[in-house]
C-alpha cells in the first residue's frame, strides 16, 4: 500500500463493504489501488468504453447517467450519485463487457482505482473472494429494485421523499450505524432527472416538504431538517 492510498484508508474503513471484507483481499486492493483525481466535468469513463477495473470514491462525487432515444431527440437520465465511501465499477469486473453508463465528476474527486488487469489476477489465484465481490452487485441490485417498485408503485411526492431518505442515509453503505448525511449536494434539475419527472413537479413537491420543515431547499443542495419526518411521508 502506497503512502498516498494509506492517507485515505478512514474513508475507505467508514464503507459497509470494504470494512467487512476478508482481510487478505482489502490489502490486495489496498495494494493494488492507485489514487486518480478528477476536476468537475471529466468523464472516467463513457458508455462502451472497456474494462478499466474497480473504484471507490474517497472524496468529492460523481453522477452516473445514460443517454436514450433518437439521435435528433435524445434524452439524458440521471441514475445515481456516487459519493465517499460507495465503490463502483464491479459489473465490468465480472463480465467483461464494455461500460453500460457514463461516470463524470459532479465535484472535485478522488478515487481509489483498482485497474481490472491485476485485480483479475489476483482473483485467479483466490477465487473464493469473488463471493465478497459479489456482495458488492448484490447490494446494488436491491437498491435497483426498490426503486423500480417505488417507480411502480408510489406518487411522485413519496418516491421523491424516498429517494431523499436514502440519499441521506448514503444508500446503505456506511459502516456505522445510525449515520446519516444532513446536505444532499443535489439540484432540483438533477433530483427530476433522477426521478424521472419533471423540474416543475419536483419544484412543487419539495416547497411542500419545505412548508412542512421537513427540508430546507438552497441553490444546488437539499438540508434534510427532519429525516424520521420524512420516512413517515412514504411508511
Amino acid at each position: 500500500m502506497t503512502t498516498e492510498v494509506s492517507a485515505h484508508l478512514i474513508a475507505l474503513q467508514s464503507g459497509r463493504w470494504f470494512a467487512q471484507l476478508p482481510p487478505d483481499f482489502a490489502a490486495a486492493l489496498l495494494r493494488m489501488g492507485r489514487i486518480r483525481q478528477l476536476t468537475v466535468g471529466q468523464s472516467l469513463f463513457l458508455r462502451g468504453d472497456p474494462p478499466c477495473g474497480l473504484y471507490a470514491v474517497l472524496r468529492g462525487a460523481l453522477t452516473v447517467s445514460g443517454t436514450g432515444g433518437r439521435s435528433d431527440d435524445a434524452r439524458s437520465a440521471l441514475l445515481t450519485r456516487l459519493e465517499p465511501p460507495q465503490w463502483f465499477g464491479e459489473i465490468s469486473v465480472f463480465d467483461g463487457n464494455v461500460r453500460s453508463h457514463d461516470a463524470v465528476a459532479a465535484e472535485p474527486c478522488t478515487l481509489l482505482h483498482v485497474p481490472n488487469e491485476p485485480l483479475q489476477e489476483w482473483l485467479r489465484g483466490h477465487p473464493e473472494h469473488w463471493h465478497a465481490l459479489a456482495l458488492l452487485v448484490t447490494d446494488k441490485l436491491r437498491t435497483a429494485f426498490i426503486a423500480l417498485e417505488d417507480a411502480a408503485l408510489l406518487p411522485a411526492p413519496q418516491r421523491l421523499a424516498r429517494r431523499l431518505v436514502m440519499m441521506a442515509e448514503g444508500y446503505g453503505q456506511w459502516n456505522a450505524d445510525g449515520l446519516t448525511r444532513r446536505v444532499i449536494a443535489l439540484s432540483q434539475e438533477q433530483l427530476s432527472q433522477m426521478l424521472s419527472i419533471s423540474r416543475q413537479t419536483t419544484n412543487q413537491i419539495l416547497k411542500d416538504l419545505e412548508a412542512r420543515q421537513l427540508v430546507r431547499v438552497q441553490r444546488g443542495e437539499v438540508e434534510i431538517m427532519d429525516l424520521a419526518g420524512l420516512r413517515r411521508t412514504y411508511a
